[in-house]
């Protein structure tokens, strides 16, 4: 196996304390060194390197051009290496850590108000959410999965189907002229609320219904759901949006549901696990529990449909 080229630890700690202060005897005070010891490891990571990091003058050193980029990334390596730290020595060896993209209103609206039922089973994980809105490469991040809206075709993974994408127009009480639920053609001619990330929606939900729109494709752009919901509460048009996404406007009457919900286009959300990921107890564990779920909100909004 060959060796990895990398510095030493100290040396780093050194170049970035010396960095943030462009001062030697700054830098030692912080890391209770001399500074003739924080000089030679600068000067030590500099002959690793084979570039100059400093220009060193009368009023202390300033960092070279390649020595201010590498500062950056050294910085952020030391910031990742500490909270790696400070997370395995918090954990005492106990329960797993799990990096999850997400779409972020799903995962706010869906995801966290369930997720105490997964950490019932499993008290001493940790499940870390970041937001990404559309795929990337796996293998440039340090994620181990993702719950991510789509097609399914994610290449180099595996998409676990978790439910169709479902969509009903809604808009605010204010923006209502009468009780009566409008017709599709009714709403064609209403303000329309586009979301940037499907941006024929309000086409494809037109067509399904049987209603020749012109201006489907018209209206302001926003990307999130959430987003869209709160324009459509503040009576600026009628939004597409899943109702789960929005069980508590609709209960409080923020939000008005205008139509029944369907599906459009080919959209669902699926559980996706890059195909080299090594899988994991915990892994293996959150996606069985996340697809369970998936199941029985499906097999309650059935049931619901049908009383």
């Amino acid at each position: 196996m060959t060796r990895r080229r990398i510095p030493n630890t100290g040396a780093l700690v050194a170049f970035d304390a010396a960095a943030r202060h462009e001062n030697f005897s700054r830098a030692a005070v912080e890391l209770s060194l001399t500074h003739s010891a924080v000089c030679r490891k600068v000067a030590g990571l500099e002959e690793f390197l084979g570039v100059r990091l400093f220009r060193r003058t009368k009023h202390g050193a300033r960092l070279t051009e390649a020595g201010l980029a590498y500062a950056r990334e050294v910085a952020r390596r030391l910031e990742e290496m500490e909270r790696d730290v400070m997370r395995v020595a918090g954990r005492q060896g106990r329960g797993g850590v799990l990096n999850l993209a997400v779409v972020p209103t799903f995962a706010t609206r869906w995801l966290l108000p369930r997720l105490n039922r997964f950490y019932g089973g499993w008290p001493d994980a940790d499940v870390n959410l970041s937001v990404r809105t559309r795929p990337f490469l796996f293998s440039e991040t340090e994620f181990d999965a993702a719950i991510y809206c789509g097609d399914g075709n994610w290449p180099g993974t595996r998409a676990h189907f978790l439910m169709d994408e479902v969509v009903a127009p809604v808009c605010g009480t204010g923006l209502l002229r009468c009780r009566s639920r409008p017709s599709a053609e009714d709403l064609g001619k209403m303000p329309l609320l586009q979301q940037s990330t499907r941006p024929y929606a309000w086409r494809q939900w037109f067509e399904a219904a049987g209603a020749d729109v012109q201006a489907d494709l018209a209206g302001p752009r926003f990307e999130l759901f959430s987003m869209l919901a709160e324009a459509a509460m503040q009576n600026m048009g009628v939004a597409l949006i899943p109702p789960m996404l929005i069980e508590g406007e609709l209960q409080a009457r923020s939000l008005v549901q205008l139509a029944p919900a369907r599906s459009i286009g080919a959209r669902a959300y699926y559980f996706v696990v890059p195909e080299r990921r090594r899988e994991t107890e915990i892994l293996d564990a959150f996606g069985g529990w996340l697809v369970e779920e998936a199941r029985r909100e499906s097999r309650e909004t059935t049931r619901a449909a049908m009383q």
